[in-house]
């Protein structure tokens, strides 16, 4: 049996199939996808965002609490858990590569290739495609962006704040159709991979999408399906802010932005998915489609994710699985977490594994109704020294929201039956609730939630880009 498994980055989990949220947003191929796959529709992550994510993908272990401290000279930036695989740690494709399937890793994800990390273990060969966000891909001078940079940042134009968006614009000099996108790059890189490497069966290909991850640059017609252009596209949402608040019209052209950028990225996916047709690999391949994270778009009055907002749109995940004898449509309510999916996908080839996560498919074939009654999701904070971030945990009926590694004074908690929003916090109206769910914390932790986490952030080295900017002056 072989694997494809396709990782999307920043992709929200209630845009996929009829009845969600933001279902009103195309993506006609992944939509098809899910109706001929399982679906799981409570799936969070363990440890997030990005490399917390998919090492928990690829290895099947917990990555929360943080406590491993790694050379990362180098390497940008030093969030909590922003570090490479642990020796110790097998990834899937190490084990499969061992059983003699050909493995393939295509990734714009530059996270997974900077200095010091090794995602790309296992794989018998790795393409990685350059030029995502401040992958420091190119360079040149400001003349040779600086009407690009009008189109994306209020003037004067402040090149300091906006270094990643310079570096990106460097990145995309020449672009002139679809496949140009790093977006179409990787899946049509991923349709040669199979063309080239199906008869290799049995095969594990892995496929990395940063989009629709920041900057939201999708070509112009796809966005403005969703909302009429206003003059300025602010690829990267914060620059809107820039000087004042943006217009209402503005924060809907953003809006747009990611639902075109969501769009195009169901497109590229189309054609690995119309490649596993041609190559009639249905029959003899699983498939797994993911995301890391997913976004706020506006729904508590923000754009983007963190620690501050642990809610569905940012902590749940993609995750639909099609397996050639599985059943086909099916949506699965129970509890499951990132690092299920390699113990799960393990299982499926009959390859045994030991690890923190939990083989989900006996509750897929009914012959169990969970594998857990409540999640911890671990979400790390953006600073360098102890390790520090907030947690969820999650249940059937409520979330509760704390920051770990020091003391919380806005500590949260939802009730999902009466708030399914979440955006009433009734933290101090039910003390013994709040009690339970910090114990349930504090037990996976094994330290009490506001003392200092194990990992201390070394080598703190800022992103070179980032660092010149800093050093210029500016007339």
């Amino acid at each position: 049996m072989n694997v494809v498994l396709i990782c999307l980055d920043t992709f929200r989990s209630d845009i996929i199939g009829p009845g969600k949220k933001l279902s009103f947003v195309e993506t006609p191929n992944l939509d098809d996808f899910a109706s001929q796959a399982v679906s799981f529709g409570r799936a969070f992550g363990e440890s997030q965002p990005t490399l917390q994510c998919r090492r928990a993908f690829m290895t099947g272990r917990r990555g929360f609490p943080y406590k491993w401290n790694f050379d990362r000279r180098g390497h940008w930036h030093h969030a909590p858990g922003w570090h490479k695989i642990p020796p110790e740690q097998d990834t899937m494709a190490e084990i499969l590569l061992k059983r003699g399937y050909w493995t393939g890793l295509i990734a714009d994800v530059y996270h997974l290739f900077k200095p010091t990390m090794n995602y790309t273990r296992g794989f018998a060969s790795y393409e990685f495609i350059r030029g995502q966000e401040s992958d420091n891909y190119r360079g040149g001078t400001f003349a040779m962006i600086e009407e690009q940079m009008k189109c994306h940042a209020r003037e004067p134009l402040n090149w300091q704040r906006h270094s990643t968006t310079a570096q990106y614009l460097w990145n995309m000099r020449g672009r002139q159709s679809e496949d140009d996108y790093l977006v179409g790059k990787v899946m049509n890189g991923a349709c040669q991979w199979l063309d080239d490497c199906h008869r290799q069966a049995p095969f594990l290909l892995w496929v990395e999408a940063f989009d629709p991850h920041e900057p939201w640059d999708p070509p112009t017609a796809y966005a403005d399906g969703y909302a009429a252009p206003t003059g300025k596209d602010f690829i990267m949402p914060g620059a809107a802010w820039e000087g004042g608040d943006p217009t209402e019209a503005e924060i809907e052209r953003i809006k747009a932005l990611y639902y075109g950028e969501v769009t195009f990225v169901d497109k590229y996916v189309g054609r690995v998915l119309d490649k596993l047709d041609e190559l009639k690999l249905w029959d003899d391949t699983v498939v797994v489609i993911l995301s890391d994270h997913g976004t706020e778009v506006m729904d508590h009055g923000k754009f983007g994710k963190g620690p501050g907002e642990l809610h569905p749109f940012n902590t749940g995940l993609v995750w639909h699985l099609r397996h050639p004898d599985g059943p086909k449509g099916k949506r699965v309510n129970a509890l499951v977490q990132a690092h299920d999916v390699m113990p799960t996908v393990l299982s499926l080839l009959d390859v045994p594994f030991e690890g923190d996560g939990e083989n989900v498919w006996p509750v897929v074939t009914g012959q169990q109704q969970s594998v857990r009654d409540h999640c911890v999701i671990g979400w790390a904070g953006w600073s360098s020294g102890t390790a520090k971030g907030r947690a969820s945990v999650r249940d059937d009926d409520w979330n509760y929201v704390v920051s770990v590694g020091e003391p919380d004074p806005n500590p949260e908690l939802y009730n999902l039956a009466a708030d399914p929003d979440e955006v009433t916090n009734v933290h101090d109206k039910h003390p013994a609730v709040v009690a339970e769910r910090k114990a349930r914390l504090e037990a996976v932790l094994k330290q009490p939630a506001e003392e200092p986490q194990n990992e201390v952030c070394a080598h703190p080295v800022p992103a070179p880009i980032g660092e010149w900017f800093r050093g210029r002056q500016w007339g």
